[in-house]
């Protein structure tokens, strides 16, 4: 038989997208509904009660910020390692290490004497994430077809951040009703266990469907424009070359993996400046709950349509758009007043993360070969997780220097403001269809 005929026959059992996927897909996407309930756990109540319940002293920035900063360290490692291993040993398998890795948390948050036991707690909630969230978008991405990228990474971010909103909420109800550690408790175990559960029974391996794409490419059986691929970069490539090609080899992805580091810092701010400034002014848990919740509801529900509005306008525009405005809403918060005002900036931060978030991915998802997708998606978010470490580090030191958190706020908007113009001027649009290989 030849590569032609045994690639169609491989392509034929393998069906390509989110109609004949619907029910793997509609698992990956409750699978990552979990993983944001798991790391939304960590949003409401730790920071704002890390004073109070955990011990640290007050004016501590650094050692508020050192549960971010091992997080993302440890975030960003195995995301590395997770795109690599899920080439080796298949997507099912990670993502059932992530949730293993799990098991340990809500009884370190309940036992804790010290911060330092929410610090080791995060570095395993790092080996969680790194490993479950990866291999949800990886796994999506491996059942879609072309077109349906920046659909599949939006539908995937929004129940992720949907479920981060959702167990911050949640949590700080629970930790009210009773009390902080016992409600962590009780919304981790659920959480965890019914997820590793639903991994066991209903979740399918998708690395099958990644070969027989590579093998269709091999073989010339694609149809439609032609994907800009990089071309200093071997057929089955090493880590290193990935890795070396992913950071600053190829100036598309190194801008988007550039973006992708500095748009973190958003987050870092907002997982822990933003509920201790909040509390400094007078709200109560269920307030910051609800106003940090904002920022994920809207970034989570708007990348329903802002992915799908990347397949169509291209990644640039609103790579550029979304890292300008999230910014913008990082410097309302101190330019106003009161929760409604609040909310309102919360919202505008969601809004741009929404047009960032899936894109970046997305982009990623366009130039990268089927025979190294997994390793170019884990990398990139190596070096995007990453920027909850060094975001926090640095949110933590400028805190520090300026003798408040409201100086991490402006570093913020402004970092965001310049890595958007890195991408302006640095990356041409990576959408096959808007900028197709002329070869």
């Amino acid at each position: 038989m030849s590569l032609t005929q045994n690639a169609a026959r491989v392509v034929d059992e393998h069906r390509y997208g989110i109609r004949p996927n619907f029910a793997q897909f509609s698992h990956q996407l409750v699978q990552v509904f979990f993983v944001g309930l798991t790391i939304g756990m960590f949003r409401t109540v730790v920071p704002a009660l890390a004073e109070t319940e955990f011990g640290v002293a007050k004016g501590s920035f650094m050692m508020l910020m050192a549960f971010v900063t091992a997080f993302g360290f440890v975030k960003g490692t195995l995301n590395f390692v997770a795109g690599r291993l899920s080439e080796r040993i298949g997507r099912k398998k990670v993502l059932f290490l992530g949730w293993l890795a799990a098991v340990p948390i809500p009884f370190m948050i309940l036992y804790a004497p010290s911060w330092g036991w929410i610090v080791a707690a995060t570095v395993l909630l790092g080996v969680n994430q790194g490993l479950a969230w990866s291999m949800t978008q990886t796994s999506k991405l491996d059942l879609t077809s072309a077109d349906q990228r920046g659909l599949t990474i939006g539908l995937n971010e929004f129940a992720g951040y949907f479920g981060v909103a959702v167990a911050g909420i949640v949590t700080g109800y629970l930790a009210t009703a009773y009390g902080p550690r016992e409600g962590l408790l009780i919304f981790g175990l659920v959480v965890v266990g019914l997820a590793g559960l639903l991994t066991l029974l209903w979740v399918k391996d998708t690395l099958p469907w990644a070969h027989a794409e590579g093998k269709k490419h091999a073989a010339g059986l694609m149809t439609g424009p032609k994907p800009r691929y990089p071309n200093n970069i071997s057929d089955t490539p090493g880590t290193w070359e990935v890795f070396t090609l992913m950071s600053w080899r190829d100036a598309r992805m190194a801008s988007i993996s550039q973006a992708g580091l500095v748009e973190k810092f958003v987050d870092a701010l907002v997982w822990v400046f933003f509920p201790v400034y909040l509390y400094q002014h007078g709200l109560s848990l269920a307030g910051i709950g609800w106003v940090v919740g904002i920022y994920g509801f809207v970034w989570g529900i708007s990348q329903f349509f802002t992915g799908h509005w990347s397949d169509r306008v291209g990644r640039k525009k609103p790579i550029v758009a979304g890292m300008w405005l999230c910014g913008a809403g990082v410097a309302l918060v101190l330019l106003g007043e009161g929760e409604l005002w609040w909310s309102f900036a919360a919202a505008v931060m969601g809004f741009g993360m929404a047009l960032l978030y899936p894109t970046l991915s997305a982009a990623v998802s366009d130039i990268a070969h089927p025979n190294w997708r997994g390793s170019a998606i884990g990398i990139y978010r190596f070096w995007r997780d990453l920027g909850y470490g060094i975001g926090a580090l640095l949110l933590g030191a400028v805190a520090a220097l300026a003798g408040g958190i409201e100086a991490g706020f402006w570093f913020t908007a402004a970092a965001m403001f310049v890595s958007g113009l890195v991408v302006l001027l640095a990356c041409e649009e990576t959408h096959p269809r808007l900028n197709p290989d002329a070869d």
